[in-house]
């Protein structure tokens, strides 16, 4: 494989992942469900995914 087409592949994967968590935030989110993360000091947090793709929007 070249170099562009690794990147390229890369790229996709990438837009593959994000897509993926995005339609995971919107099934929870739909259901009242939270996700559960760890933030960087390492303790356990639970959050709301409607928070999560609230954080999400403001973002982009």
């Amino acid at each position: 494989m070249s170099e562009e087409e690794i990147l390229e592949l890369q790229d996709k994967i990438d837009q593959g992942l994000q897509l993926a968590e995005k339609r995971m935030l919107q099934e929870k989110a739909l259901h009242n469900e939270c996700v559960i993360v760890q933030s960087a000091d390492g303790e356990i947090q639970h959050i709301p995914a409607k928070h999560v793709i609230a954080e999400y929007s403001l973002s982009l």
